[in-house]
């Protein structure tokens, strides 16, 4: 049923409540599972000279310490915690619109599943501060498993 599940990661405590189901049912499907990092040029271009932002664009995240640890450390949670139980991780980053990176890299990597966090956010709070991963869902055609960080809370 699944042979290649995609988190999306930003290292965050709302992405990460997503590795765990992630890694169940690559577990339970014999799945690859896919760590993406997408770095946000649209967030990034505010504190960020022309020149690294250029840097970003052209992929070249190895030159700029700081977002390429950001990255690894992101997608290394994921990479450690499959090799704990003996999941496939394949660790990528790429840079742009968060959203369409994730819709765009479902489509080019025939990705089966998605599995992503979200904060739960509703009414006045998610319209004006938008979320990624409701733009996913509505940007892609492949099942989207949304994690509920909220659930650990209860």
């Amino acid at each position: 049923m699944y042979d290649t599940i995609l988190v999306p990661t930003d290292g965050s405590d709302v992405a990460e409540t997503a590795v765990d189901h992630a890694l169940d049912l690559a577990e339970r499907y014999g799945a690859t599972v896919d760590a993406l990092y997408v770095v946000d040029i649209d967030a990034m271009e505010v504190s960020l000279g022309t020149e690294q932002i250029d840097r970003l664009r052209a992929g070249r995240f190895h030159e700029m310490d700081e977002v390429r640890e950001r990255a690894e450390a992101a997608t290394g949670y994921v990479a450690a915690a499959g090799a704990e139980r003996g999941v496939e991780v394949v660790e990528h980053v790429r840079a742009g619109v968060p959203h369409r990176v994730i819709a765009d890299y479902v489509e080019d990597h025939d990705v089966d599943l998605v599995v992503m966090g979200s904060h739960g956010r509703s009414g006045v709070r998610r319209a004006l501060l938008g979320s990624v991963t409701e733009r996913v869902l509505r940007s892609t055609k492949r099942p989207v498993l949304v994690v509920d960080a909220r659930a650990d809370d209860e």
